[in-house]
């Protein structure tokens, strides 16, 4: 008797992102989630700033086993956004990945470049400075 009920308890268990992935393509699978299903960009937004909200709330409180819920329903929405994304064949999680892996590599020459910086607020100045040449190319 196997079937996605005994795959869901297996994967249940599992601490891979990959089967984060795995999990949200079963929701939205053909035999998946009506709600899910249902969703946009758009409907998921007041999820997305209600789990910001309360992760913003589990700092400021100290409470860290709350926080590393929290931070699990916000990478549960960047997963859900990016699987809508895919579907539609717009972006998938690997890009939004690459994009943020290539960002951190550009905007921190100081660590991976011959630059050097040694005050938190010269890396601030640093980082607008990319920031904006980057916009601009945009």
């Amino acid at each position: 008797m196997g079937g996605k009920k005994s795959e869901g308890s297996n994967l249940g268990r599992s601490r891979r992102f990959e089967d984060l992935i795995k999990i949200m393509d079963i929701l939205l699978g053909e035999n998946g989630c009506p709600w899910d299903r249902r969703q946009t960009h758009g409907t998921l937004l007041k999820y997305l700033k209600e789990e910001v909200g309360e992760v913003a709330l589990a700092v400021r409180k100290n409470d860290w086993k709350n926080l590393e819920e929290e931070l699990g329903d916000v990478l549960l929405q960047v997963v859900f956004h990016s699987a809508l994304a895919r579907r539609a064949g717009r972006f998938s999680i690997a890009d939004v990945i690459g994009g943020i892996n290539a960002k951190l590599i550009r905007r921190h020459p100081h660590v991976f470049g011959d630059k050097k910086l040694s005050t938190p607020e010269q890396v601030l100045v640093q980082w607008d400075k990319i920031k904006k040449r980057e916009k601009m190319k945009k």
